[in-house]
C-alpha cells in the first residue's frame, strides 16, 4: 500500500476533536482555530494615505499653487478639506473628506511662501487606501481550521481581537518498544542502543502542538504490552517505534488483533515499510517503524497528516516541487522511495548513505526528494522534493 492510500484510509477512521477552548492571543500560537474568525469591522476603517504626501481635491489643481490648510498625522482626525486648498498627510491618516488624491511629497514643490505645487499629473484615488480595502464588516477572514502563526495572530490582532476559539491540543503517548533500547546517559549493555526516535517525536509533536505523554520503552513482553497500553489513559493517539513486524516478536500487533483491529501493516514506500495502523480498546494506535529515517519518513508524511486532520485542519499534505535531479538512478524500484537530499545549484542532490539507520542523512538534508516506484533518473529528470521546513512543525 502506499502513503496516499494510506492517508485516504486513515482519513475515513478519523474522529475529528471537537472540544474548544478560548485563549489569549499570546497562548494561540500554533494552535488550530475553532471558529471562523468574521471581521466585525472594515480595514482600513477609513481611506487613509499609503505615503507621506499632500492630499488634495483633484479639480481644485490647476497648476498653481495650492495653500496647505491642515496637517494631518496618523492616529488624528482631519478637517473636510477646504476648497481651493491641499493638505499635508502623512502614512496611514485618514484622508480628509473632500479630498480624492494624494501626491507623494517626492513630487511637491514647497514655494517660499509656503504654497506647494507638484511636479507630475495626478489621478483620482492616487496613493489612497480606500475604507475596506483588506476586509469588510462580516467577511470570513480566517476559516475554522486554520493554524494559527505569527500572521494569522497578527490579523486576529488588526481586528481587535485579543482571544480566539482553537481546538483543543492532541494528547498523544509516545512510547518506544526493544529490549535493545536504553535511555541516553546510560551505559550501554551487550547488543543495546540509544533511543533516539521517542525524542525525535516528542520534540516533534511539542512544535506541533501537541499534548505529549511519554511513556517511555516498553519491553518485548506481550503482558506488559497489554498492560502499558491500557494504562495510558484518554489519550487520542498512541504512536509507538519499533515492534511493527509481522514476525513472533509483534508484541504490538498480537495486542491490537486481540483487543482491538489491525487494519495494516505494510507499506510500498522506502524506508518505512512495516507501519501498523490501528486501535486498542478503541484508542487509535500508529506504530512506526524503528529505524531512525524510516521514523522519520513516516511520520512526515503519514502520523503528521493524520494528526494535524484530527484538529480539522484542511491542507494537511507538506508542499512539494519539482527539481531537476543532481543524481542518478539506474535501478527502478518497486516502492516508492523518500531519499534525503538537499538542492545545490538548483537541482537535488542525496546523501551519500541512504540506509533507514541513518538518522545523520536527515541532519544534513534539506528535504525528501521522492522516486517514484518503477522509475529510473538520469541527471536533469524532474523530482518531486518536500521541504524539511514544511514538516516540522
Amino acid at each position: 500500500m502506499g502513503h496516499g492510500d494510506l492517508a485516504e484510509q486513515l482519513a475515513k477512521t478519523i474522529d475529528l476533536l471537537v472540544e474548544q477552548e478560548v485563549l489569549p492571543l499570546a497562548e494561540c500560537d500554533g494552535r488550530v482555530l475553532a471558529q471562523d474568525l468574521i471581521s466585525t469591522l472594515d480595514l482600513p476603517p477609513w481611506p487613509n494615505s499609503a505615503m507621506d504626501g499632500y492630499a488634495v481635491r483633484l479639480a481644485d489643481w490647476t497648476g498653481e499653487p495650492l495653500v496647505v490648510s491642515q496637517r494631518i498625522f496618523a492616529g488624528t482626525a482631519p478637517e473636510p478639506l477646504a476648497a481651493g486648498t491641499c493638505a499635508r498627510i502623512f502614512t496611514g491618516a485618514p484622508v480628509p473628506q473632500g479630498a480624492d488624491c494624494v501626491q507623494m511629497q517626492e513630487n511637491a514643490v514647497v514655494h517660499t511662501d509656503q504654497r506647494v505645487s507638484f511636479t507630475e499629473p495626478l489621478q483620482m484615488g492616487d496613493n489612497i487606501r480606500p475604507q475596506g480595502q483588506e476586509t469588510t464588516v462580516g467577511e470570513t477572514v480566517l476559516s475554522a481550521g486554520t493554524r494559527l502563526g505569527p500572521i494569522e495572530l497578527g490579523l486576529a490582532a488588526s481586528l481587535g481581537r485579543d482571544r480566539l476559539e482553537v481546538v483543543r491540543r492532541v494528547r498523544v503517548a509516545v512510547l518506544s518498544t526493544g529490549d535493545e533500547l536504553i535511555e541516553p546517559g546510560l551505559p550501554l549493555g551487550p547488543g543495546q542502543i540509544y533511543n533516539s526516535n521517542r525524542r525525535v517525536l516528542c520534540s516533534w509533536l511539542m512544535r506541533m502542538g501537541c499534548e505529549v505523554i511519554d511513556a517511555g520503552i516498553l519491553p518485548d513482553d506481550l503482558e506488559q504490552t497489554r498492560a502499558r497500553l491500557a494504562g495510558l489513559g484518554s489519550v487520542d493517539l498512541i504512536l509507538s517505534t519499533g515492534g511493527v513486524s509481522v514476525g513472533e516478536a509483534d508484541f504490538l500487533g498480537i495486542a491490537l488483533r486481540e483487543e482491538g483491529e489491525l487494519a495494516l501493516w505494510k507499506l510500498a514506500i522506502k524506508p518505512g515499510k512495516p507501519l501498523t495502523f490501528g486501535h486498542f480498546r478503541g484508542v487509535p494506535v500508529i506504530g512506526l517503524p524503528g529505524n531512525p529515517a524510516s521514523t522519520l519518513v513516516t511520520f512526515a508524511l503519514l502520523a503528521r497528516p493524520y494528526l494535524l486532520r484530527r484538529q480539522g485542519v484542511l491542507e494537511v499534505q507538506p508542499l512539494r516541487f519539482e527539481v531537476p535531479a543532481g543524481f542518478v538512478w539506474p535501478k527502478p524500484g518497486n516502492r516508492r522511495e523518500y531519499l534525503r537530499g538537499r538542492i545545490e545549484q538548483g537541482k537535488a542532490i542525496i546523501y551519500r548513505n541512504q540506509s533507514s539507520g541513518v538518522l545523520r542523512s536527515a541532519a544534513w538534508a534539506e528535504g525528501f526528494v521522492e522516486v517514484m516506484e518503477g522509475t529510473t533518473l538520469a541527471i536533469g529528470d524532474r523530482v518531486n522534493f518536500i521541504p524539511l521546513s514544511e514538516v516540522l512543525n
